[in-house]
């Protein structure tokens, strides 16, 4: 599937997303940075009817919300990881083999923990306004 989209056009998107994602649990976010990873994240969640805040959890490594349906959706930010040890000792395993919904941004970061079934999303600039995301479905 591939998407482009704008901040104003961003929810329609992850509508687009979760009906093309079907019952996949694991998404890997891959982009550079600055690309719109945790904006995505943060449209994902607004279409699964989080109330929370949703922000970057770079210093925390994961942060946990709760959808409209009382489900779990973690996101991830794997970013100041060196080692896929320190992953293990964080709790990303768990988090990944949870059921759950898991949106990770910086899955290199530790990509021989990832599910077989993990979605891989890339996102890419356009230009300054716009994103073009694609995953493989």
């Amino acid at each position: 599937m591939q998407l482009t989209y704008t901040l104003q056009t961003i929810n329609e998107a992850a509508k687009q997303f979760w009906q093309a994602a079907g019952t996949a649990k694991v998404f890997a976010l891959h982009g550079n940075m600055g690309a719109g990873k945790t904006t995505l994240v943060h449209a994902l969640c607004v279409v699964k009817g989080v109330k929370d805040v949703v922000g970057s959890p770079t210093f925390s490594l994961i942060n946990e919300y709760r959808g409209a349906a009382g489900n779990i959706i973690y996101h991830l930010d794997l970013y100041r990881l060196e080692t896929e040890e320190e992953a293990i000792r964080a709790g990303v395993e768990d988090c990944l083999f949870s059921g759950e919904i898991c949106l990770v941004e910086w899955p290199e970061k530790a990509g021989h923990l990832f599910p077989d079934d993990t979605v891989h999303v890339k996102i890419d600039w356009v230009d300054d306004k716009t994103r073009k995301l694609v995953f493989n479905e």
